[in-house]
């Protein structure tokens, strides 16, 4: 069992983690130095490097993506400007079709005015011409008639004075006024 005894002391006697060890101290220093300047070697040559190329071609693929967009935008107020150019170009040709055809109506609308109006114009005429005609008859008949019946009121109260050329004069002047 003495045996047993000194392997326990043994085993007794060791620090129970190494790192704790102050025995080992420099050793772990020494490995910590050279692993953070080995590190620091890959990350310098190695990846720094990658990061920076990757960085500097998303910086050049940012200033062209706005370049780009300038680009774009400026074209797109160019084409703004000639869209609002032949709008107003289209807006003055359709007034200026519009007012032809205003005045093309114009004319038009004149022209049958000016129809109906000699049209109306010669009927006028026309039918004054014809109540010219009826008034002269009708006073031609007022006269034959008035004639006669003054004829034959002066037969009924003088039959023995009777005129027939006097009673016409006589009808025609209380006629005229």
């Amino acid at each position: 069992m003495a045996v047993q005894d000194v392997a326990l002391a043994v085993e007794a006697s060791k620090p129970g983690m190494p790192q704790l060890d102050f025995s080992t101290y420099p050793n772990q220093i020494f490995w910590l130095v050279v692993s953070i300047v080995v590190l620091y070697f890959i990350v310098s040559k190695v990846a720094l490097p990658r990061i920076g190329s990757v960085i500097e071609d998303r910086h050049n693929a940012i200033a062209n993506d706005i370049e780009q967009a300038s680009e774009f935008k400026r074209k797109a107020e160019e084409a703004e400007a000639a869209y609002n150019a032949a709008l107003t170009e289209a807006r003055a040709q359709a007034m200026h079709i519009a007012g032809v055809a205003k005045a093309e109506i114009k004319a038009d609308v004149d022209a049958a005015i000016a129809k109906a109006d000699a049209e109306i114009a010669a009927k006028s005429a026309e039918s004054a011409v014809r109540i010219d005609e009826i008034r002269a008859s009708a006073l031609k008949s007022i006269e034959e008639v008035a004639g006669a019946v003054v004829n034959d009121i002066i037969a009924a109260i003088m039959p023995t004075t009777s005129d027939e050329k006097a009673t016409k004069a006589a009808v025609a002047a209380r006629l005229k006024g």
